[in-house]
């Protein structure tokens, strides 16, 4: 049976809950919820493992702050022995306009402090992301309290929709793999 490792980025803690940086967390959760599974507290972590189509799916969400999420990457990575391009992790990305996801299997930390975090611990950017756009509507200087800030209201139907069709990507990556989910997704445009 193959096993995947979902990462979902984050922070940790009530002051980032529902935050366009906790995105990761968020839809990782929905993939769990959606799944039937619970998170329970694991090293480094929040630990969901999920079964689907005949594949194990260890899901975490690292515990450590944004800036250590390597450590918990490469924690789960060799406990539950999954080849790193069985990984999948979802994050924020302020480069990509809201109404986009962008998978790909490898590429740059692009400044977001959990991937550079994780390809120096791996000493690779060679794994699989999925990247959530969240726009990038904030004045010079201000990116910080844009990503820790709150979703506007207006944005709330966009962000439901995006989470569902992530559910979609991660499900057709666990089951058709990344070339196929790449050319079936990364095009669209997402809007309510």
């Amino acid at each position: 049976m193959s096993k995947f490792l979902i990462v979902g980025l984050g922070n940790i803690g009530a002051e980032y809950a529902n935050t366009r940086h906790n995105i990761g967390f968020d839809v990782v959760h929905a993939f769990v919820k959606k799944h039937g599974g619970n998170f329970e507290v694991g090293r480094l972590a929040y630990v969901a493992t999920v079964k689907w189509k005949g594949k194990i799916i260890v899901c975490i969400c690292p515990t450590t702050y944004m800036n250590l999420s390597g450590k918990a990457f490469k924690y789960w990575l060799d406990k539950e022995k999954i080849a790193v391009e069985n990984t999948l992790t979802i994050v924020d990305d302020v480069a990509l306009p809201l109404d986009k996801i962008r998978l790909r299997p490898a590429g740059s930390a692009g400044g977001h402090n959990g991937l550079k975090d994780i390809q120096a611990v791996l000493g690779t950017d060679v794994y699989p992301k999925l990247r959530f756009g969240v726009g990038n509507n904030y004045p010079k200087g201000m990116q910080a309290d844009f990503v820790l800030g709150k979703w506007l209201k207006a944005e709330e139907p966009t962000i439901l929709l995006k989470i569902e069709k992530c559910i979609d990507i991660i499900e057709s990556f666990i089951a058709s793999g990344i070339d196929q989910t790449m050319s079936a997704y990364n095009n669209s445009s997402i809007k309510p």
